[in-house]
This record gives structure tokens, C-alpha cells and sequence, in this order.
């Protein structure tokens, strides 16, 4: 594990939820805490735009971070975060944005969902220097997506 150590029991709480639920992702804010179970950088992309103030000075207990999902959560403003697996490019990006990371592992890049590339966000962000450049690519990403679900469903019909 590296450097900022989980230093209270909420933030440890969450950490074991995460373990417990095998859900992707659990946020805790003050009295608040909720667990998410999408893949990718879905929920984090929903929260900032529909829920801000949970993200804002929340911890972090997620399963796979990689750059995309970085820039959500300094885009977000969270206080600190814990995750199993991250990218080396995710935390330069939180250093950057001076956000306390604990991990059990660092990873070059994280690998696409067959298992055979990057991540295509990890991809997408590559380039990207501060979160607010990473922000319209993962937009970009998002719809593309939901536009492809759309289309599959309506050849399903």
C-alpha cells in the first residue's frame, strides 16, 4: 500500500463494503455511504453532473481506477481514496490534484474488459494532462456508448 494511510474508521468502513459487496465502487461522505456496482467510469460520470455534492470532499473505496475515473474524482473534489488495483498515469493525476491515494496495486495501465489492450478510457486520457482535458473525452466516450446500447437494443426488436 502507498503512502496515505486510511485514517479514520469511516473510511475504513468503506473499504470493507467494498470487499464485502464486491460492488465496483463505494463512496462515503460524512454520514453518507452508498455502493455502486457499474463497470467503467458510468457512476462516476453520472454523480458529477447529477449528484456533485456527494462527490465533493467524499472518500473513495473502488475497485479499478484508471485516468478517466481520476479526473471524475478531482473533477469531483474528493478528499481521499482508496483502491485495489490503479494506474501509474491515475496517480500522477491525483498527486497532481494533491488527493490522498492508498492502493494494493499500481499498474502500468489498466487493461480493456476483453483483456487484450488499454483500457479505452485509460486511452483516451493518455494525452491528457489536468482532469478539465479529461472531462470531454470521457463525454464523448459515455454517449458513444449509450448510443451503441441504443442501437443494439432497437436491433434486438
Amino acid at each position: 500500500m502507498e503512502s496515505y494511510k486510511l485514517q479514520n474508521a469511516s473510511d475504513r468502513e468503506a473499504v470493507e463494503r467494498l470487499y464485502a459487496e464486491g460492488c465496483s465502487c463505494v463512496i462515503r461522505n460524512g454520514e453518507t455511504m452508498r455502493s455502486f456496482h457499474q463497470r467503467g467510469v458510468s457512476d462516476l460520470w453520472q454523480l458529477l453532473h447529477e449528484e456533485p455534492d456527494l462527490l465533493r470532499g467524499a472518500f473513495i473505496a473502488d475497485k479499478v481506477v484508471g485516468k478517466g475515473a481520476a479526473a471524475l474524482m478531482a473533477a469531483g473534489g474528493v478528499r481521499g481514496l482508496f483502491a485495489r488495483t490503479i494506474s501509474r498515469p491515475a496517480l500522477e493525476l491525483l498527486a497532481e490534484a494533491e488527493i490522498p491515494v492508498t492502493y494494493e496495486t499500481a499498474v502500468e495501465h489498466i487493461i480493456n474488459r476483453s483483456g487484450d489492450g488499454i483500457c479505452p478510457v485509460e486511452q483516451l486520457c493518455a494525452g491528457a494532462r489536468t482532469p478539465e482535458e479529461c472531462l470531454p473525452r470521457i463525454g464523448a466516450f459515455i454517449r458513444r456508448m449509450k448510443e451503441q446500447a441504443k442501437e443494439l437494443k432497437h436491433e434486438e426488436r
